[in-house]
């Protein structure tokens, strides 16, 4: 009697649900992006900001207690030597699940491990191919560069880590909203790409125009020739080279955006003779980066932004898409709100004879499409398949009446 009380609420329950479902559709896209659940906080139990960061960001991100992951050491410095660093490290790995695929810090400092920047030790351990062999050589290079991983860790044995860096709590706060704020927003700023005159800094200029070209079709994207812009109150991405960049306080960045200048220490986050990247997340940006150690004017050690604008734009988060847009990471600190998404959408509309779907979180690529009345099947693959290009805007999809509508890739995207 027992088992057939349970089969009846069973029936009922799917027949609810397949009749709900049958006027919205679900459409479900293959994995594109990091998950709260796949991301561990890192806290520093002897560091009074820390906890209350992580504490904050657990909450509002809805990150599971049991990736909250405890350490204890001295913060009051700006670097920690590899022998004090390495039983850290082995022991945050040994807290980590297996789907753990991405660290976050809570700290501003320490901010490096002896040639290292702390982010990339903690995602890569600690090794001297990441440094400089010598004065402005190069380094490793990053297997996670420019992939379409969504799971590092599983594909590269490394977790990508991120530094929620600030001065008090209300800074860290207030950093932590506008990364929420940004999830799924669609924003429609101004990528400002700023050619400066400083020669040494400026290498990242040559890669402009194709950038200009690649994403004009679709989002604002403005070279300016100048040191800095002024009073603008739509800033998306602002890549630019200089010692210190002005006007940063005369400017207004959305939610999710992102800036960066590269110069030799703007990782030193704390005590650098030039601009901290810092001062990028207090004028309101999401996301920055920088070098601390001199890494010279290697493009490869700075921000791609380019590499960085395609991952974003395709619904990755920020972590995500600033790491794979430096192919030696090892001397730079990723800093900011790590799971912010704004560009993660996802627009239905059902019509009569289809089904529009709206968003830029499919890679390029082929894709099937594949069909149910129900989540739980039959599944039926349809026999007419998709191209998607850079970036998606529009798919129609005919309307078979199903509940489940499932796209899923034909070939490994590029």
């Amino acid at each position: 009697m027992k088992h057939r009380y349970l089969s009846l609420l069973l029936t009922i329950a799917l027949t609810t649900f397949a009749s709900r479902s049958h006027a919205d559709p679900q459409i479900i896209l293959p994995k594109h992006r990091l998950e709260a659940r796949e991301l561990a906080i890192i806290v520093n139990d002897a560091d009074p900001l820390s906890r209350e960061i992580a504490a904050y960001y657990q909450q509002q991100r809805n990150i599971p207690k049991e990736n909250l992951i405890h350490i204890s050491f001295n913060p009051n410095r700006s670097a920690l030597s590899a022998a004090e660093f390495i039983p850290l490290k082995n022991q945050v790995d040994a807290a980590a699940s297996l789907d753990i695929q991405a660290y976050l810090i809570t700290w501003a400092t320490p901010y490096r491990v002896d040639c290292m920047s702390i982010t990339s030790a903690f995602a890569l351990g600690f090794d001297r191919r990441w440094c400089s062999a010598e004065g402005c050589a190069i380094t490793q290079p990053s297997a996670y560069f420019n992939s379409n991983s969504t799971a590092p860790f599983r594909d590269f044995a490394m977790r990508p880590t991120m530094a929620l860096a600030a001065k008090d709590f209300a800074d860290a706060k207030a950093l932590i909203d506008r990364g929420i704020a940004s999830d799924g927003s669609r924003p429609t700023g101004t990528a400002y790409l700023v050619s400066t005159s400083d020669k040494a800094r400026n290498v990242r200029a040559v890669q402009f125009p194709q950038i200009e070209t690649v994403f004009s079709p679709f989002l604002k994207t403005k070279i300016v020739h100048n040191d800095k812009i002024i009073g603008r109150k739509d800033v998306l991405f602002y890549f630019t080279g200089r010692v210190k960049v002005e006007g940063l306080g005369t400017l207004k960045f959305l939610p999710g955006a992102v800036g960066d200048h590269l110069t030799s220490t703007g990782g030193k986050l704390t005590d650098s003779s030039q601009m901290s990247a810092l001062r990028w997340l207090e004028a309101g940006a999401t996301g920055s980066y920088g070098t601390v150690v001199e890494p010279c004017a290697h493009p490869t050690k700075f921000p791609n932004p380019g590499l960085m604008m395609t991952h974003y734009v395709q619904g990755e988060t920020l972590i995500e898409a600033y790491w794979k847009s430096v192919q030696m990471p090892g001397e730079g600190i990723f800093i900011g709100e790590p799971l912010a998404a704004p560009f993660d959408f996802k627009d239905v509309e059902v019509q009569p004879e289809q089904v529009v779907l709206k968003t830029w979180s499919l890679k390029p690529g082929l894709y099937k499409l594949i069909t149910s009345p129900s989540l739980i099947g039959p599944y039926t693959t349809q026999p007419t398949g998709y191209r998607i290009g850079f970036p998606l805007d529009e798919l129609r999809i005919p309307n078979t009446g199903a509940t489940v509508y499932r796209l899923e890739p034909l070939t490994p995207t590029p």
